[in-house]
């Protein structure tokens, strides 16, 4: 399986401007949905936690892992290649900190 993982950091974008680190806990709806086979998953942290993102089909059966490491305060965005998996609805959770959000998503082959 292959998996991209980035994390886009806060940047000096001028003299005046700075991007500032989130606020707040977030896990966006996954782009494009629906998808075949690749999407990609924002989510922010506004400190460090250990994260876990995971993949569940509609039973609620685990079928993949994406993320499960200690990550600091940031922006990131994961690539899912789901190539291997069936047509259907699928759901990702994202857990750190005491924060847990899911949402639902639909691979169309």
């Amino acid at each position: 399986d292959l998996y991209l993982i980035s994390k886009i950091k806060s940047q000096v974008v001028s003299d005046n401007v700075k991007v500032e680190e989130p606020e707040e806990y977030i896990l966006n709806q996954n782009y494009p949905n629906p998808f075949n086979p690749v999407t990609k998953i924002q989510y922010s942290l506004p400190k460090a936690g250990f994260v876990t993102l995971k993949i569940y089909d509609i039973l609620g059966r685990e079928v993949r892992t994406l993320v499960k490491e200690m990550k600091t305060a940031g922006n990131y965005i994961v690539e899912l290649n789901a190539n291997e998996l069936s047509s259907g609805v699928y759901f990702y959770k994202l857990e750190v900190n005491g924060f847990n959000d899911v949402k639902r998503m639909m691979l169309i082959k």
